[in-house]
């Protein structure tokens, strides 16, 4: 079981092709390219969300995790502190699902997204690629400074980046995932 606190800042509306040479270039590995897919759950009143807390069931391609996230000193819309995380490795994405589904939780949503993933020492590279929106890069290491230089050696500056959840990517460009059932490449279901 994982339960830490989150460092990783993410940089909105980035070129995945660049950015991989650049990284290449870094001397980066490749780890991999795959598809996500995860069911986000809340209690019917929703109290989770009024938290800024969910429970997250995902599929990675090659393990299943069940996630407590909570965003932490929320300022504004467009980015937090900080992000708790609680995890553990499941071993069936549609039976963790349905546990959750039997105790009363309910789907906010279902979505999917591509990942790519590198790394270059203790830090981390995934370059997300979500239906609607443009791609962004995730940093994540255990300091704020080996951050800050791994963006730096990108080109990138800690000024444009955010603390943030995906809803509130998404919120910036204009879209409530509250609003859907289900996000993915090939379909949109509204509520």
């Amino acid at each position: 079981m994982n339960n830490y606190q989150e460092i990783e800042y993410k940089f909105l509306d980035v070129e995945p092709a660049q950015l991989e040479k650049k990284l290449k270039t870094l001397g980066a590995k490749r780890h991999y390219r795959r598809l996500f897919r995860r069911y986000v759950f809340d209690y019917p009143d929703l109290r989770l969300h009024e938290q800024k807390s969910w429970l997250r069931v995902r599929d990675e391609g090659d393990k299943v995790t069940m996630t407590f996230k909570q965003r932490q000193g929320v300022v504004d819309g467009q980015s937090d502190a900080g992000m708790r995380e609680v995890e553990v490795e499941v071993s069936n994405f549609d039976h963790a699902a349905e546990i959750l589904r039997s105790i009363g939780m309910i789907e906010k949503f279902y979505e999917e997204n591509w990942r790519t993933l590198y790394s270059l020492g203790d830090v981390e590279f995934m370059i997300d690629e979500l239906p609607l929106i443009p791609p962004y890069l995730e940093i994540e290491s255990d300091s704020k400074s080996k951050i800050e230089q791994a963006a730096q050696d990108l080109g990138l500056s800690l000024k444009d980046a955010r603390v943030c959840s995906a809803m509130q990517v998404y919120k910036q460009y204009g879209i409530n995932q509250m609003d859907y059932r289900v996000i993915t490449f090939d379909r949109q279901e509204r509520r």
